[in-house]
């Protein structure tokens, strides 16, 4: 499918690693001009973007800025203003997460959750949309979860800004729409990240499991496919939405989840 994105610019929070450079490959592939994202120092990931821009021929930078501090994420979109005239296709996916009953959860993890994961959402669309608007052309895809629209002991953070990125999406899609800028929630359940891969090993060793058995142990009342969202697949996903296709899907939530909301 033609999806006409080469040569635009991709911003993804959140990509040093796990779905986020997942979701930075797909983009690549299709020819997009590539902006990584994360708080560790740039020499951290630097082999991993070399790669990158060496396997798909395309420009890939990195960005380091800490996006519970508003003045940071504005002089992020300040630079890539100056350097690519703006971002094209924006994805918000960096996240913090902290586990905690409500009652003892630290009001500083709390406070830190709404500013990654929220109110950045929030400060990176503000700033990229003038640019979508004068080119009347954009994409903005705000990675919630499952846990937008479902509950978990212990997660309130999590729980409440997923679902608040849903808020942000509607809103967006609504002012945005007449400039031919779509906004879309992309709702993956259980994703085979480096991070879920250390728990599914860390359970393993615990409970002296197979992998197989200790998958079907973690995903148990989760997904009824009892198997995880690969992330190339949400990926591609979002590189469709990037294509004419997706023109008139705007405002959506967008499940990913192998049957998880159905039942």
């Amino acid at each position: 499918m033609q999806n006409n994105i080469q040569n635009k610019t991709a911003l993804i929070t959140g990509s040093g690693g796990g779905l986020g450079f997942a979701i930075a490959q797909g983009l690549a592939a299709a020819g997009c001009r590539i902006v990584l994202h994360g708080i560790e120092p740039a020499a951290s990931i630097d082999a991993r973007r070399v790669q990158l821009a060496r396997d798909h021929g395309v420009e890939v930078i990195y960005q380091q800025a800490d996006l519970a501090d508003p003045t940071a994420i504005a002089g992020m979109m300040e630079r890539l203003s100056t350097s690519h005239g703006g971002v094209d296709i924006l994805v918000n996916n960096a996240v913090v997460r902290h586990i905690a009953p409500i009652d003892t959860f630290p009001p500083d993890k709390w406070d830190q959750a709404l500013a990654v994961n929220l109110s950045a959402a929030f400060h990176t669309i503000r700033l990229t949309l003038p640019h979508m608007r004068t080119q009347r052309w954009g994409r903005i895809f705000n990675m919630s979860s499952v846990y937008g629209s479902r509950a978990t002991a212990n997660r309130i953070d999590y729980v409440t800004t997923k679902s608040g990125l849903l808020g942000i999406t509607r809103a967006v899609a609504v002012e945005a729409a007449a400039d031919g800028i779509t906004c879309n929630a992309v709702c993956p359940g259980s994703v085979l990240t480096p991070g879920i891969d250390a728990r599914i090993n860390t359970l393993m060793a615990a409970k002296k499991l197979e992998r197989d058995d200790a998958v079907r142990e973690f995903l148990t009342g989760k997904q009824p496919s009892g198997e995880f969202i690969n992330a190339e697949h949400v990926a591609a996903l979002i590189v469709f939405l990037c294509s004419a296709a997706g023109d008139g899907i705007n405002g959506a939530m967008l499940p990913m989840e192998g049957g998880w909301l159905a039942g």
